[in-house]
């Protein structure tokens, strides 16, 4: 259930869980929208000269994690896996917290979901940046509680 509050949360206090559990510490959670779309009808007949407009099919964006890269391989398996034809669907959790961490002041409910991109880098030598992996995942379904 959300929280409500005169003062806005931060950004930067959020969880990731996957099927229950997290999945280490992510840096950025992007992608966090759904629309429903318009379908314009005009009828042969009608007077007006104009479309009508009804709303269409509810589309939920593709969400895109990234952290530092920790040497774990469970995100590039799920990706190989559903690349050999295994789809695993999986429900992802975020979570925002208030700043005293006591639970979720927010949560944003995505099911189904599957990885559709892994990107391992950039790698540059001369940086002193941490190497980022970014993940980006197909939702079939959103709900916020």
């Amino acid at each position: 259930m959300a929280i409500q509050r005169n003062n806005p949360y931060a950004a930067f206090n959020f969880l990731v869980e996957l099927d229950g559990m997290a999945i280490g510490g992510f840096s950025e959670v992007s992608g966090l929208s759904h629309e429903i779309g318009v379908i314009e009808y005009r009828e042969g007949g009608d007077r007006r000269n104009a479309v009508r407009k009804l709303p269409g099919l509810h589309k939920v964006g593709n969400i895109t994690l990234k952290r530092g890269i920790t040497g774990t391989l469970e995100l590039y398996q799920w990706l190989k896996d559903v690349r050999d034809g295994n789809v695993s669907r999986r429900n992802l959790s975020i979570q925002l917290l208030p700043e005293d961490k006591s639970g979720a002041a927010m949560r944003w409910l995505l099911r189904d979901c599957f990885p559709v991109k892994l990107v391992h880098g950039p790698l540059n030598a001369k940086s002193n940046e941490v190497a980022v992996e970014e993940l980006v995942l197909a939702v079939e379904a959103f709900e916020i509680e």
